[in-house]
């Protein structure tokens, strides 16, 4: 059995919300933790350091020849378990696994509504509504290498949550039920990773410093440099906000195209 809990999930639905608590609960602090050390006790899988300097001028298969030994590589940074974010779908490309099972002990998988998802990946990747609902019904959509990141693979919303959902020793987490009950559910993350018995007051305190006001404030005091140069990158965290923002037809495709699997996790549909 490996040492990795990836902390899995499409962008832009709570993956770093997640990542900012586990951090508060872990080091328990009596100040918020920054969210610019959120590398202290969990790392980003497509960081292009991990890949080499020249990790620019590689092609995504170079790349995925290079993932398992990255894996092995981020098994050895704690003695015990590796929290490591990835948006890619638990998916193999070239016959390489995008998510080693090998170095693999589970998942934390945070599924959020994609009608929302388009509304804040939209806004955070500076393009249009309909681009990203392009994007999402896309089997192949992958983002790029670049100077700070490799590629991943997310392919569709739909193929992504369902890649996720069949995994081994998983643990399903849907975003709105984080909001609508966050002591409940963050428990649930916890006693999932074995770490003891949930202390209250600890947990209380780790969900009251990873809220989205102490995070959006930390962003506004001191900026967040995992951000990628976006002007805001904790945005409202709210639920529901494509009832007032997508227009019919937009939430009509993201719907004909995922509607099925929208239904598995509870996610309504408007038609």
């Amino acid at each position: 059995m490996g040492k990795i809990v990836w902390l899995a999930s499409y962008p832009k639905s709570g993956n770093t919300w997640v990542r900012a608590f586990l951090h508060n609960y872990i080091i328990n602090a009596a100040a918020p933790h920054s969210i610019n050390r959120l590398v202290d006790f969990s790392v980003a899988e497509n960081a292009a350091a991990f890949f080499g300097a020249d990790a620019a001028g590689l092609s995504n298969e170079q790349v995925q020849s290079r993932r398992p030994g990255v894996h092995e590589q981020l098994t050895r940074l704690h003695d015990d378990l590796v929290f490591v974010k990835t948006h890619n779908a638990n998916l193999a490309l070239h016959g390489i696994a995008l998510c080693s099972p090998e170095f693999t002990a589970g998942a934390v998988y945070i599924v959020r509504d994609p009608r929302d998802v388009a509304l804040s990946y939209a806004a955070y990747a500076r393009k249009s509504v309909d681009e990203i609902i392009d994007f999402m019904n896309n089997a192949g959509a992958a983002t790029a290498t670049d100077a700070t990141q490799v590629f991943e693979l997310l392919a569709s919303w739909s193929g992504h949550a369902l890649s996720w959902v069949s995994a081994k020793n998983r643990l399903l987490v849907r975003y709105e039920d984080l909001l609508a009950e966050p002591a409940r559910y963050f428990a649930r993350i916890i006693r999932f990773i074995g770490s003891g018995a949930v202390d209250a007051a600890r947990l209380e305190r780790a969900v009251a410093f990873s809220g989205f006001d102490v995070l959006a404030g930390q962003e506004k005091a001191e900026g967040y440099r995992a951000a990628g140069g976006v002007e805001t990158f904790f945005r409202a965290g709210q639920a529901g906000q494509w009832r007032e923002r997508l227009s019919p037809a937009q939430a009509a495709r993201i719907e004909a195209a995922h509607g099925e699997v929208m239904k598995n996790f509870g996610y309504g549909l408007s038609a």
